[in-house]
C-alpha cells in the first residue's frame, strides 16, 4: 500500500476536509468511514477538542466520539494497515513511556509524549507518539480528571484554559515562522 502521509505511523482516522463537508465533524466522520469503516450514524459526537498543528503546520481539530464496543473495524488497505484498540487510561498510566524534547522551526519548545503499547491481540508494539499522543492524553486527562505519572504541559487545575493557552502560544509561533518565510 502506499500512503502519501506518515507512512507506519499509528494515528487516528482523519484527513482534509473536502467541499460537502459542513465542518470539522463531517470530515472526521466521512474520514472514519472511508479509513475503518465506521458508519457515521454509529458514533455518538461529544465534543471537538482543542485544535493542535501538525508537523506540516495544518490546523487539525480532534473530534470526539462514542461508538459501541462491538464495532468491527474494517481497514481501507490503501490507507490503513492495521487496526488496535488501547485503553484510554493507558495516555495517563502507561507501562512503557518516554518524553522528547521537541522545538518546532520557529523555536517553540515543548514536550513530545512518546508511548510503547504492546497489543496481545496482534503480538506486536506500537509506538504512538507527536500529535496523535498529544491528543491521547487531553482526551485522558479531560475523561479522567486525575494526574498522569509523567509530566505534562497543562496547568492540571485549569486545563482546557490552560491547553488553550499552550495552542495558541504554538500557533502564534507558526504564524510568526510563516510570515517570516515570506
Amino acid at each position: 500500500f502506499q500512503l502519501r502521509r506518515s507512512p507506519g505511523e499509528v494515528c487516528f482516522p482523519g484527513g482534509k476536509s473536502e467541499a460537502a463537508d459542513k465542518d470539522e465533524i463531517d470530515t472526521a466522520l466521512r474520514e472514519a468511514k472511508e479509513e475503518v469503516g465506521l458508519p457515521p450514524e454509529e458514533v455518538e459526537v461529544v465534543c471537538r477538542l482543542v485544535p493542535g498543528i501538525d508537523k506540516m503546520n495544518n490546523l487539525v481539530t480532534p473530534v470526539v466520539g462514542f461508538i459501541e464496543d462491538t464495532f468491527q473495524a474494517t481497514p481501507n488497505p490503501d490507507e490503513v494497515s492495521d487496526v488496535f484498540v488501547v485503553p484510554l487510561e493507558y495516555f495517563i498510566e502507561p507501562l512503557n513511556y518516554m518524553t522528547l524534547p521537541y522545538k518546532t522551526s520557529s523555536g517553540h519548545q515543548s514536550r513530545m509524549h512518546c508511548f510503547i503499547y504492546d497489543d496481545n491481540e496482534h503480538k506486536t508494539s506500537f509506538k504512538i507518539w507527536g500529535l496523535t499522543a498529544h491528543f491521547a492524553v487531553l482526551l485522558a486527562l479531560v475523561i479522567f480528571g486525575r494526574r498522569p505519572t509523567f509530566e505534562v504541559d497543562y496547568d492540571l487545575d485549569n486545563l482546557i484554559s490552560s491547553a488553550v493557552q499552550n495552542f495558541m502560544s504554538l500557533y502564534a509561533s507558526v504564524k510568526e515562522e510563516k510570515k517570516s518565510n515570506l
